[in-house]
């Protein structure tokens, strides 16, 4: 086949991912004895699209899944996609709006319909572009969270809760979209903090010219008050608890009461409880047995509960009338400008409503205990282990979970109701007319939270009721990947109700990823313009391109122009075609344990570069096996830097096993990039090249054809997980070589092992003493070049080196001198017993030995040199000397890092002694 010349990441992708599922690689093999490593990926909005979350999220855990692959086990990534209620109604019904038309017109199973229809159009997007990402995920097994399988699963878990008393119905305080008209999930709540107002309103007591003074930042709400509140150790108002107040504008009389929730130094230590419109209200209401008067329709307007004048009224609207007649009757003490936390629902920006309404519950509470002890027992860890700590908070603070949504797409609830409002929960209707009967049954009209469904994803697309093959397999999963901010609306969900169902615990470990910012720690943002879609950053995008995808939809003018820009300040060239294995390495390489981590496009590159510096040594490597193709397979005894180079493989198959183990992600990415590029690219690639043009010895040549193409081939396979497409596109090329019977891919090679390397006969116990004379090659190399450079040699010009060297050190330089002739630009290397240091050439103190390069030099130019190295040096010492002079330091300093002080000191003060003889020699 042969390799291109240039590296076009474009061309190969494609044509591997297509061979890899077309190969059925990613499906589980169910080999006899072999263990299961499986992972759920947590299911993306159907109607969604893939954004860095995601591409970072899911190369992580695409790059565990193939190691565990190549280590043998039977494995399956499990994918999926969820059903994502309000998100999805919201999308079509807005297409209708566009077209004038509104679901209701539609009606339910109409509109239900035009659902499936968008689903059918869109549902594909996020998973291609999950291929575009390299995922090894078995497609064959995709599960949408509205399969009928799945929808068996959530009736079935719903029907048995309720018939063991989890599940209930009653009215309560939910956060309500009144424009969606539907209770929504905590976690669509996005608090902000915004300007406001609080106002400060007076309230006499009844039979009394006395006043009380509350302070309120929603004085609408006002209208539901149905007591005030005052901490029972404060003196200013003890006299008046049990006493009554009449409500300004409505003219009801309601309690004083006294509760420790009230702060005393906060506001006017007087609070309005509207126990129907306030979270906090609504528990001290239940303590104190007050009336909860709901004053708002669900379209969030004034009712019948409230004065006549006022009724029909958008709250806001309202608000402004009431602020007007508390004036005109003189009760507004005060208004100050306030920063308030304003609660809107994440989908479409309205602000929420707390509203008391009828909704289904699951009782928490029963569920929280085992769950706290599954954690704690070690049974479930978490990764860092530091989230474990907010896991248990919320679970040790649990509330009872509003399960229904008024919404039509989505799981509907399995409750039947005959004419006279008697309830029948039943798997089907035909169920429920057994159990009424009578078949004048209705179905509820709500459905199931989204996060209901999602709970039983450990377990459902198994095949849970029914028992599997999977479900023994793959149940508990290996590790559960995901972020921080779903701990208890996901994670801890899916620990109660799959052990609930199945008594196993879900995974085993639980592995907290960082939230992805941008380069300058901003969260990412369509009205911040800072978001990257992963695939421009795969296929390129030009600056214009960027610039509209940013700013298009945007309606402020100037908010676009802002981010037009940034973008042309951030970006000026758009960003070029960097390839998908470019950006999972930087994923990789990013995925510390951080709770955040900047993600800075311009990294990219670097991967990128990466790639070409991989492609670039495997073109050498094979074009010099391909020339010397009589070599591969010879018989050889390794040589020393072959040896070294073996050595540091090995290290690295443990380090990055290591890694692995750890979720250390950023460790394993950061060993890779140092091997290949520094030790195998940059020195190894370099000193075989003086073993291939060195006809004298067979030995060495035949040596370094074959471990130059045995240490690529480890190298591909250890890179592999991380990315795959380079690596299968290389390894392709290298195995036609190298010969791997029976196996047709590096998907399914073998990841390399500590054994496979086979260097332990050739060296024995010498191992570190291997690694120390290579490093004593490649010191005197760099102290040479960074001579030259400094002194401005050209690297044409080859120069004796004079090295004063006894002991072991002279035979391991002996034979290192036509490696430093090539490598240092030399034109020879004399190992001497003592240089003669009458000259002016600079001398270099290294490991104990004296290397003089034997040029003529400009004195001046060298004066200069060695003052900058002397005054370097005489820095050092000062700072080493100050902490040796401190009596504090010296007594809670370990004895180790003291003595270590002293010999870095003594070792200063001979290189000054050594500069000092240069320079008088110079003048």
């Amino acid at each position: 086949m042969g390799l291109e010349k240039t590296y076009l990441p474009n061309e190969i992708e494609s044509k591997w991912y297509k061979f890899w599922e077309q190969s059925g690689y990613f499906k589980p093999n169910f080999k006899e004895g072999a263990k299961a490593y499986s992972i759920n990926l947590p299911p993306p909005n159907v109607t969604g699209t893939l954004h860095m979350g995601h591409g970072f999220q899911h190369t992580l855990m695409d790059t565990l899944v193939r190691y565990h692959r190549m280590m043998g086990y039977n494995t399956l990534w499990q994918p999926g996609t969820d059903h994502a209620g309000i998100a999805t109604q919201m999308v079509v019904e807005r297409s209708l709006e566009a077209k004038n038309i509104t679901r209701k017109e539609l009606g339910r199973v109409e509109f239900i319909k035009k659902v499936w229809e968008w689903k059918e159009y869109s549902g594909d997007t996020i998973t291609n572009q999950m291929r575009r990402l390299g995922l090894s995920c078995d497609w064959s097994r995709e599960r949408f969270t509205m399969d009928n399988g799945l929808s068996d699963a959530v009736v079935e878990v719903f029907v048995r809760l309720y018939e063991q008393g989890y599940i209930y119905r009653g009215y309560k305080l939910v956060n309500w979209d009144v424009r969606r008209q539907t209770a929504v999930s905590d976690l669509e709540v996005k608090l902000a903090e915004e300007n406001g107002f609080i106002w400060h309103i007076e309230y006499q007591i009844k039979d009394s010219s006395e006043f009380i003074v509350v302070a309120t930042t929603r004085p609408e709400t006002m209208l539901g008050d149905t007591a005030v509140a005052v901490n029972p150790v404060d003196a200013r108002f003890k006299h008046l608890v049990g006493k009554k107040v009449i409500l300004p504008l409505v003219g009801r009389e309601i309690p004083i009461i006294a509760d420790d929730y009230v702060i005393t130094d906060f506001g006017t230590g007087c609070v309005k409880i509207t126990p129907a419109h306030d979270f906090n209200d609504y528990e001290i209401g239940k303590r104190h047995n007050l009336e909860m008067i709901n004053i708002f329709t669900l379209d969030g307007c004034t009712n019948d509960h409230v004065p006549e004048k006022y009724r029909g009224l958008d709250r806001f609207i309202a608000r402004k009338i009431i602020i007007e007649d508390l004036e005109k009757i003189g009760v507004l003490v005060e208004v100050k400008a306030h920063k308030l936390m304003i609660p809107r629902g994440e989908r479409d920006d309205v602000i929420l409503e707390p509203m008391l309404t009828n909704q289904w519950f699951c009782n928490m509470d029963k569920f929280s205990h085992k769950a706290l002890e599954l954690v704690k027992s070690g049974e479930i860890k978490f990764i860092p282990e530091n989230w474990q700590v907010i896991y248990n908070q919320w679970l040790e603070n649990i509330q009872d979970w509003c399960i229904s949504r008024q919404l039509w797409w989505g799981h509907r609830i399995p409750a039947y109701y005959d004419k006279d409002g008697n309830i029948y929960i039943a798997r089907n209707k035909e169920e429920a007319i057994a159990m009424a009967g009578t078949d004048q049954l209705i179905q509820d009209e709500d459905v199931l939270d989204t996060w209901f469904s999602s709970a039983l994803w450990c377990f459902s697309p198994l095949g849970w009721p029914l028992s599997t093959k999977e479900l023994d397999e793959f149940l508990p999963s290996s590790v559960l990947i995901t972020g921080f901010d779903i701990i208890f609306f996901w994670v801890a969900r899916m620990i109660m109700l799959t052990y609930e169902f199945t008594k196993k615990i879900p995974f085993k470990e639980v592995f907290i990823t960082g939230l992805i910012l941008d380069a300058n720690g901003h969260k990412m943002s369509k009205s911040k313009g800072n978001i990257i879609d992963p695939l421009d950053l795969i296929d390129g995008i030009s600056k214009d391109d960027l610039v509209k995808k940013r700013t298009q939809n945007l309606m402020n003018p100037k908010q676009a122009d802002s981010i037009a820009k940034q973008t042309n300040k951030d970006y000026p060239n758009g960003f070029m075609a960097f390839g998908a294995d470019a950006l999972r390495f930087t994923f990789v390489i990013l995925s510390t344990h951080s709770r955040e981590i900047r993600f800075d496009a311009k990294r990219v590159e670097g991967a990128r570069n990466f790639c070409n510096k991989l492609w670039n040594a495997s073109r050498f490597v094979l074009m010099n096996v391909n020339c010397n193709s009589q070599l591969v397979g010879r018989e050889f005894k390794l040589e020393l830097v072959d040896k070294w180079i073996l050595l540091k493989l090995k290290q690295l198959i443990i380090d990055t096993n290591i890694a692995y183990k750890t979720y250390r992600f950023d460790i394993l990415a950061q060993r890779i990039y140092e091997f290949v590029w520094n030790e195998y690219c940059d020195w190894y690639l370099e000193l075989t090249k003086v073993n291939l043009m060195n006809e004298k010895n067979l030995n060495a040549k035949i040596c370094s054809i074959n471990t130059l193409l045995k240490v690529l081939e480890c190298i591909l396979r250890i890179m592999h997980p991380v990315m795959p497409f380079i690596t299968e596109e290389l390894w392709q090329e290298v195995a036609a070589i190298h010969h791997f019977p029976n196996v047709n891919s590096i998907m399914v090679a073998a990841y390399p092992t500590v054994e496979e390397i086979g260097i332990g006969d050739d060296i024995g116990s010498n191992e570190q003493s291997v690694i120390d004379s290579v490093n004593l090659l490649k010191d005197i190399c760099v102290v040479v070049r960074n001579l030259r450079s400094e002194m401005e040699l050209s690297p044409a010009i080859k120069i004796p080196l004079e090295i004063e060297v006894s002991g072991e050190k002279y035979h391991t330089i002996k034979n290192f001198s036509l490696y430093l002739n090539a490598l240092a630009k030399l034109s020879e290397v004399k190992v001497v017993d003592k240089i003669k240091e009458e000259g002016i050439a600079p001398i270099i103190m290294l490991h104990g030995m004296k290397l003089m390069l034997q040029v003529k030099i400009n004195k001046a130019t060298e004066k200069i040199r060695i003052e900058k190295e002397i005054d370097k040096i005489n820095k050092e010492i000062e700072k080493i000397k100050t902490k040796l002079d401190n009596p504090s330091y010296l007594e809670r300093a370990p004895k180790v890092i003291v003595e270590r002080d002293n010999q870095r000191f003594e070792e200063l003060s001979k290189k000054i002694i050594h500069f000092s003889k240069q320079l008088a020699n110079l003048l």
